[in-house]
């Protein structure tokens, strides 16, 4: 079986709603064009305490961990910090990343047509950026150089770390799920199948809810719907998995809501 995916998602301005988050759709599009699914996500504020506390209870887990946000050299970015505090490691200049940080101020120089000069203050503050727990990997960044890293917890859980920014982050993700985990993918192996159900009630339901996961290797799934302009009041009931399987399911889920005498509207695939 494929490990649990999770994400992290780091920042007060998602919780504050100055930004609206981008990342959760998103990755949760990029592992199901693998065949792959994401099995929980956290979203935590700009503080050390919590952060540290997901990332820990992330590396003690035996899942493979996605963590967006905070790897900056800024006071609000605290994200490599509470990594080292969560593994019990001290933080290093990373050497591969030290270079690349180096190579990015020497291309930015020479746009700008000036001598790159390596102890200017600005400079050398941001090598901050490549200061990661030791024993981490880097994860290059085609956006602008500046590396992410990954790192492995005692649990046998993995963390790759990435910037908040979508532009940077995305390619990212993607590189690592194909360079890592290619293994694991199996495109198209994975389906949902779903209809509207009008004028009944979940409790009604749950018993043929209860009879489809007993007899098929599928998971069932109810969303209650109140204020739909179309249907209204009604319930998208369906089944997900692999399509061999659905398919068998989804055809018992059918069966079972006509001898309920239910209202069925439109049917779904994703």
């Amino acid at each position: 079986m494929p490990p649990s995916f999770g994400l992290i998602i780091i920042g007060d301005e998602i919780l504050s709603g100055k930004r609206a988050d981008k990342h959760l759709p998103k990755v949760i599009e990029l592992l199901a064009a693998r065949g792959l699914s994401l099995t929980w996500a956290h979203c935590v504020g700009d503080d050390r305490e919590r952060i540290t506390a997901t990332l820990r209870d992330a590396f003690a887990s035996a899942d493979v961990v996605f963590s967006c946000g905070g790897i900056g050299a800024t006071p609000d970015d605290h994200t490599r910090q509470c990594a080292a505090a969560a593994l019990g490691v001290e933080l290093r200049l990373h050497p591969e990343a030290r270079d690349l940080i180096e190579q990015r101020m020497r291309d930015i120089a020479a746009e700008q047509g000036q001598v790159f000069d390596p102890e200017r203050a600005d400079n050398v503050h941001r090598y901050n950026m490549g200061v990661f727990p030791v024993g981490a990997r880097i994860i290059h960044n085609p956006y602008n150089r500046i590396p992410g890293f990954s790192c492995d917890g005692p649990g046998g859980g993995v963390v790759h770390f990435v910037p908040g920014f979508p532009v940077m982050a995305w390619p990212m993700i993607e590189a690592v799920l194909d360079q890592q985990y290619r293994h694991w993918q199996r495109p198209g192996t994975w389906q949902e199948r779903s209809v509207v159900v009008m004028g009944t009630m979940e409790a009604t339901l749950t018993p043929l809810m209860e009879r489809i996961e007993q007899t098929h290797p599928v998971k069932v799934f109810s969303l209650p719907s109140v204020d739909h302009p179309e249907f209204g009041r009604h319930i998208e009931l369906g089944v997900k998995g692999a399509p061999a399987a659905v398919a068998a399911a989804f055809g018992d889920l059918l069966s079972g809501l006509k001898t309920c005498g239910a209202e069925l509207g439109p049917e779904m695939v994703r």
